[in-house]
């Protein structure tokens, strides 16, 4: 726990810190608010008050079919947030399962990793997507596995390098001696030294798969329609935005400060986690 205090008191110190704890504290807040609670159900429309102006009983105003945009912008907070989640969680599981293969002591599995990787890399996350929906529809899983899958990639090419390092450190080469498996040696010595690379590359697949859900519902391939989320607020409204561009800004300015914190998070954290660059850590271990 003193570790754990360390950290987050050299994370809040820093500026861009700070402000990626304070926006991203926000947003979970709110997804936990709208689980039980929105101004409006998102199923009331008001067809009179279409496309009003923000007033004190629609903040933000409402959207082309009367419907208050800030409910909708709650609600898809959990949607944005799950579908982040569950990115990260697969990329993270699917790259370092390949880094493993990338600095295994088997040769063939070592080079045929490598080759894979560096062939599947160049495919682009939309194609995927689009590749996925055609079986199983427009929906969150889709975009969760064709960013995991893509992402994935991304990660083991640039962790591999920082993976090799360490795979061939004296401690390693003891542990390999010594009879531990390969498993063990990477979980135990390899994995805490890509640590830092490892979560930066996260922090930015969780902030790419908001635009990429952004992107993926406006093709028609992303969250179901009726489904609340940052993308369907923007998919909905940007035909218009010549017309009522305040419905467009709040959600843009949502996904673009929400991605700005989730890069700032994770190089926050790498300095905050390194004891090479965090000497209170040093301290306190």
């Amino acid at each position: 726990m003193s570790a754990a205090r360390v950290v987050m008191r050299s994370m809040w110190r820093k500026a861009s810190g700070k402000y990626a704890l304070i926006v991203l504290g926000l947003w979970v807040l709110v997804s936990l608010v709208s689980l039980v609670w929105t101004p409006y159900a998102l199923l009331e429309t008001d067809g009179f008050h279409a496309w009003a102006s923000p007033t004190a009983a629609h903040p933000l105003g409402t959207d082309g079919v009367g419907a208050d945009v800030l409910s909708w912008l709650m609600a898809g907070s959990r949607t944005n947030l799950a579908i982040a989640s569950l990115t990260v969680v697969v990329a993270g599981i699917f790259g370092l399962a390949l880094v493993a293969a990338m600095v295994s002591r088997h040769t063939a599995l070592r080079s045929t990793s490598v080759v894979v990787v560096d062939a599947l890399i160049s495919i682009p996350t939309v194609l995927i997507a689009l590749m996925l929906s055609v079986p199983f529809g427009a929906s969150a899983a889709v975009i969760v596995a064709a960013c995991g899958f893509a992402y994935g990639l991304n990660l083991a090419r640039i962790v591999r390098p920082a993976a090799i390092l360490a795979a061939r450190s004296q401690y390693v080469e003891s542990a390999v001696w010594s009879g531990a498996s390969g498993a063990r040696v990477f979980v135990r010595h390899i994995m805490p030294n890509v640590m830092p690379v490892l979560l930066v590359q996260l922090s930015m697949s969780a902030g790419t798969s908001i635009l990429a859900e952004a992107g993926l519902t406006y093709l028609g391939v992303g969250v179901g329609a009726g489904v609340p989320s940052w993308g369907h607020s923007l998919a909905t409204s940007v035909r218009f935005i010549s017309i009522y561009p305040l419905t467009v800004l709040w959600p843009g300015l949502i996904v673009t400060m929400t991605v700005i914190a989730l890069h700032l998070f994770g190089d926050a954290l790498r300095d905050a986690i390194d004891p090479l660059t965090n000497p209170e850590l040093r301290e306190a271990a």
